[in-house]
């Protein structure tokens, strides 16, 4: 079971993380989310054979027993030079951790924070999070963090091939559409067959969205999806947790059956990856 915890800041309020699980946070925050001088986080475990973890933030703990495919909502943390570290869970920050890698905070920013690929190679990828859409309109990006999944081709169903030949480790720029429903389908590149069915995907107006692709394409566990979402900076809650996770009132995070190992818009490589070490 994971629990959030913090105490950088002074203060309390009680958050929870999807799923499950009570965040102990402070908030003094402005109208647009993150307090000044601090930048916004969430973190994302998406190793597929990692254990459960603790996952540190200059040497402080923010997360207690995070599994699989657990993702935080944002916490603010202050502008500069961010040290993550993530243990095993249980291990109190001592030792060696399984992880660890900076994260260079800008004031007003927000980020995701993943940590990806298998244990034996595990990596700390760092996403820069999109706080605008325009009025009627959403945005969406793919980050592939299946380790033995192929590269993929994502179409419309009955139409073009929008996203062609997305690799492991690729993580889009984003790509503006109407807000709506969409009939999707991803295939292995050059293939006619569908992997996955992605009908009456919904992308709602003013949110910015994240697909992360996980798991194991031949294993366990078995391939999956993970849908997170950053409204525009206008509908932010007034209220940003700043050692803890909010629910998924907030960042509408959604878990998905089946493969997403797809790469939606240009620019494959749009992700920032932190200087990590295992």
């Amino acid at each position: 079971m994971k629990k959030v915890v913090g105490s950088m800041l002074t203060g309390a309020l009680v958050f929870s993380l999807a799923g499950g699980g009570t965040a102990l946070a402070d908030s003094h925050d402005t109208e647009e989310g993150a307090s000044e001088d601090n930048g916004m986080v969430r973190i994302v475990h998406a190793s597929p054979d990692a254990p459960e973890v603790d996952v540190y933030v200059d040497g402080e703990a923010v997360v207690e027993g995070a599994a699989f495919k657990d993702a935080t909502d944002y916490l603010e943390v202050p502008e500069g030079e961010r040290e993550i570290e993530i243990f095993a869970a249980g291990e109190e920050g001592e030792g060696d951790p399984v992880l660890s890698g900076t994260l260079d905070v800008e004031e007003g920013e927000a980020y995701t924070a993943a940590a990806t690929n298998t244990l034996e190679d595990i990596e700390l990828s760092v996403l820069e999070d999109n706080q605008e859409a325009a009025e009627g309109m959403a945005n969406v990006r793919v980050a592939h963090f299946s380790p033995d999944a192929p590269n993929v081709d994502v179409a419309v169903t009955d139409g073009d091939i929008l996203f062609e030949d997305a690799p492991f480790t690729g993580v889009t720029d984003y790509m503006e559409v109407e807000a709506g429903s969409y009939d999707l389908e991803v295939r292995p590149t050059g293939t006619e067959d569908v992997v996955l069915d992605l009908a009456g995907t919904e992308l709602e107006e003013g949110m910015n969205y994240s697909v992360l692709a996980v798991g194991f394409a031949e294993g366990d566990p078995e391939l999956d999806a993970i849908i997170l979402a950053t409204p525009s900076s206008e509908s932010m809650p007034s209220e940003m947790p700043q050692t803890g996770a909010a629910g998924t009132d907030n960042t509408m995070m959604y878990v998905l059956a089946g493969l997403l190992a797809a790469g939606l818009g240009a620019g494959y490589y749009a992700r920032r990856r932190a200087g990590a070490s295992s």
